[in-house]
């Protein structure tokens, strides 16, 4: 393990451990996963992370925000619901971005341990047993890093070049921005803003969290090809509107040094997500 200590602590571990807690454990958690057109996956994906949690925390609960899908993503999700008492659905009625799903679902989540992975199936939710082994204490966040992406060539490459500006930009210490497969203690959600419904969301959420001095441990995952449809995220109007966001986001932060509070008060004026646009979905 390397640890790196500035003005926020980021762990490293070149190890995947397999210590968990145990059947005892107090802790809650809560897993959610954003999705859209994404029936095919949650259809195995929902039960792999049943059986996964059931071995690292007694009080549990799965949320699924489905952000306005077209496909058979709503059948299927009544259908886990009737299987999983515990799974919760979160249901925008249109599409309203990648950031707009991980802040319903942030704000739906109930327990004292909040993961979230994306809903298309690209990394092995079993993983998370690792990121509960670097759950120290004095450690509030678990990022993944993918050892290897999964993705065709032209994905890789705006993915990098995403990458690199964005930790450039912000001055991010962390390894993988991108890396959607995170384990987060509550206080630590409680601390953040987050206003951007596209993909900047994530360097949103990781330069608060940096800036805060919060410690962050990292543990290498894999990822996967999707197993079936496309991404939604990789056409032209998500990636520019991240774009964009991500220099407002560098306006803010770097050039005119507003933190969370300034967000916050600016978020209270202009709500991103109304509560008009979320419906919670009870189990039939």
């Amino acid at each position: 393990m390397q640890a790196i200590q500035r003005r926020v602590t980021i762990q490293q571990s070149k190890a995947i451990a397999p210590a968990i807690p145990g059947e005892g454990s107090p802790l809650s958690l809560t897993v959610f996963f954003p999705a859209f057109n994404d029936a095919e996956s949650l259809r195995w994906l929902i039960p792999q992370t049943a059986a996964t949690i059931r071995d690292l925390a007694q009080d549990c609960e799965i949320i699924v925000v489905d952000d306005g899908s077209t496909d058979p993503t709503p059948q299927v999700l009544e259908e886990m619901q009737r299987q999983f008492p515990f799974l919760r659905v979160v249901r925008h009625p249109r599409n309203l971005g990648y950031g707009a799903a991980l802040r319903s679902g942030f704000a739906s989540a109930t327990k004292q341990l909040v993961f979230y992975t994306d809903g298309d199936g690209q990394y092995d939710v079993g993983e998370l047993r690792a990121l509960f082994a670097r759950l120290e204490p004095g450690v509030d966040v678990v990022n993944g890093y993918k050892l290897q992406r999964a993705d065709p060539l032209h994905r890789t490459v705006i993915g990098k070049v995403y990458q690199g500006l964005t930790k450039t930009l912000l001055r991010l210490k962390i390894r993988d921005v991108d890396c959607d497969f995170r384990l987060i203690r509550r206080p630590v959600l409680d601390a953040v803003s987050l206003t951007f419904r596209s993909g900047a969301i994530c360097a949103e959420l990781m330069a608060q969290i940096e800036r805060a001095g919060f410690r962050i441990a990292e543990v290498p995952v894999h990822h996967y090809p999707r197993r079936s449809g496309p991404s939604q995220f990789f056409r032209l109007a998500p990636v520019a509107r991240t774009i964009f966001d991500l220099f407002r986001l560098w306006a803010r932060l770097v050039i005119l040094r507003r933190g969370p509070a300034a967000a916050a008060h600016r978020d209270q004026q202009e709500p991103a997500i109304k509560p008009a646009e979320v419906q919670a979905v009870d189990r039939q």
